[in-house]
């Protein structure tokens, strides 16, 4: 199993991590590029060109887009499956384990990732990769007008990311922390989670915010 779960993307700091997870060179290297949560804020999300950006600075020019809304397992299937990385964008989490749960995309992903195939999450993408998404219902977080009861995620992780942290944030997170059982690791933009097979390790710069016990594994 190999995951990037990032706050905001892969800047700089995260550049090197990124390079060596990749199974191909650069200009080999596939991704089906999930834009889904998304929709779930805006209508027109231009600024999702800003994370495409990233990926072209490393040389990588196989994208295709991906809205799993409409989709079935079949469809996803076809379009994942000569992917080399899952490349999930950040917006509305409740919209996105919508989609994730209805059309299939739980079930057709965690058959590639468990092959091998690199799992990055953006903010909402990340979310996803843990056990539940009930950091989406913290104060500083998303809206839920999408009327999704069961918050039960893909479970990649056994804990629990909040994105976007800033000190300003840090008594909405303090106050969510309290209401989970489980660790819980807040990233600032600058941060991500790099997950392989058994390790767990928190890279980017600036300082570790852990909680509830979070720890990393080597």
């Amino acid at each position: 199993m190999k995951e990037l779960l990032t706050s905001q993307g892969i800047q700089p700091e995260l550049k090197e991590a990124f390079i060596k997870l990749l199974d191909n060179s650069p200009q080999q290297t596939k991704v089906a590029f999930v834009t889904t949560a998304a929709y779930g804020d805006y209508a027109n999300p231009t600024w999702l060109e800003v994370y495409k950006k990233q990926l072209r600075d490393f040389d990588i020019q196989q994208i295709e887009d991906l809205d799993i809304r409409g989709e079935n397992q079949e469809d996803l299937e076809k379009t994942i499956s000569d992917k080399d990385i899952i490349f999930v964008n950040g917006g509305n989490t409740f919209f996105l384990l919508k989609y994730v749960k209805e059309t299939g995309f739980d079930k057709v992903i965690k058959d590639h990732i468990n092959k091998g195939k690199l799992y990055v999450g953006i903010s909402a993408g990340s979310y996803i990769a843990c056990p539940t998404i009930e950091q989406s219902h913290w104060k500083h977080q998303d809206r839920n007008d999408f009327g999704v009861t069961d918050l039960t995620a893909l479970n990649f992780v056994p804990f629990l990311i909040t994105a976007h942290f800033t000190e300003e944030q840090r008594e909405a997170v303090e106050e969510g922390v309290r209401t989970t059982k489980y660790p819980v690791v807040a990233l600032s933009d600058s941060q991500a989670i790099l997950v392989k097979d058994n390790s767990i390790k928190v890279i980017g710069g600036g300082k570790r915010e852990f909680y509830n016990d979070f720890k990393e594994t080597e």
